[in-house]
């Protein structure tokens, strides 16, 4: 009897060719689509409708139901709510980390068992390999697009239902495959952001939804230099919308041609610290601490052990000492000071090419 898998389709290119390439190979092949934002909630463009329909098009051409599922209360309790109150913390939370854990590999994993489901997949680029007797992640042959960092607080038992069909190709192939078999969504082009926020501005979105209270803008030595628009409008490295131009006090420097970027926000006096160094002291870190770790291997790393270590996506890994480490902490120390670590993102830690997991950054210096 063919294994039924189904296929989290979102109507872009990545999870049409993996429904694809799985009823290639003889799976029992099921789309399902998941709806996880509301149109009428402010400043939404996520297009919800149109993916669905791009998502369908790609069923018929390939011969598969493409089912949709509405997830929204879900998606709204267990990520969105917890997104904006970090943000009133000052944190920088990642909704897409939040998302994997709480909706795909858990409601819609749930959903898909209920379908009859031995094994769901996704679009991810990402492999699943055996390590230590736990399923873990493992890097993808697209290293580029290795999304092991959204994905580290999986499980070994949410890995053990997974499959990631593109982990052992490129991004560029997998367009090729699309084009090959006149997937209608070939060209289509990448999802960026943040889902719900689509085109528009960020502050312009999360200011509709959270109160913006505005305050000083200073300078490395406490000088008021500005105003800023609420601190929840801004991320540390931030260089664009920061609105400040060249100063006069700082010609004969200089410094009137370079750009500021956000440094520090302190939530207690409501100021925004900048800097026009894009390496200056207050935008690198060499210590690292993250709270509320995973461990895929349901065991901390022992003090003293070199690791890899990811303080954002899309940055190189990098070599780190575990310093500290036990069940819900982790403290380590990078070889070489790490650029603008954000307290609220995520420090996903790896032994080699598998993910070892990871947690939110609580604190930095």
């Amino acid at each position: 009897m063919k294994k039924k898998v189904v296929v989290g389709m979102s109507g872009g290119v990545d999870s049409s060719v993996t429904a694809l390439l799985l009823k290639q190979q003889g799976y029992d092949v099921v789309g399902l689509f998941m709806r996880n934002w509301e149109y009428g909630i402010k400043g939404s463009q996520c297009p919800n409708r149109i993916e669905f329909e791009d998502a369908k098009k790609v069923g018929e051409l390939i011969g598969i139901e493409v089912k949709g599922k509405d997830f929204v209360e879900e998606y709204r309790n267990k990520v969105f709510d917890v997104f904006l109150e970090g943000l009133k913390k000052g944190l920088t939370p990642n909704p897409d980390i939040l998302c994997n854990k709480e909706i795909k590999f858990n409601v819609f994993l749930n959903e898909a068992k209920k379908m009859g489901a031995d094994m769901i997949a996704t679009g991810h680029y990402a492999k699943i390999a055996k390590y230590k007797d736990h399923f873990v992640l493992d890097t993808p042959k697209d290293s580029s697009k290795d999304q092991s960092y959204f994905l580290h607080a999986l499980s070994s038992e949410q890995l053990s239902h997974a499959m990631f069909p593109l982990g052992d190709l490129t991004k560029t192939e997998v367009r090729e495959i699309a084009r090959e078999h006149n997937l209608p969504v070939s060209d289509k082009k990448d999802s960026t952001g943040i889902c719900f926020i689509g085109n528009q501005r960020f502050d312009d979105f999360i200011t509709q939804h959270l109160k913006a209270i505005p305050g000083d803008i200073i300078d490395d030595t406490g000088k008021v230099i500005g105003k800023h628009k609420g601190l929840i409008c801004y991320t540390l490295g931030q260089r664009k919308g920061i609105g400040l131009g060249g100063l006069k006090e700082t010609e004969g420097d200089n410094n009137i041609h370079k750009p500021w970027y956000a440094a520090k926000k302190d939530i207690k006096n409501n100021t925004l610290t900048v800097v026009q160094d894009t390496n200056h002291p207050l935008l690198m870190s060499e210590i690292v601490e993250a709270s509320h770790m995973h461990w895929v291997l349901e065991e901390a790393p022992k003090v003293g052990d070199k690791l890899m270590a990811q303080v954002r996506y899309r940055q190189q890994k990098q070599a780190c000492t575990v310093i500290r480490a036990d069940e819900t902490k982790v403290l380590v120390k990078f070889d070489k000071p790490q650029r603008a670590v954000t307290l609220g993102q995520s420090l996903v830690l790896y032994e080699g090419n598998y993910c070892l997991g990871g947690g939110f950054i609580s604190d930095y210096h």
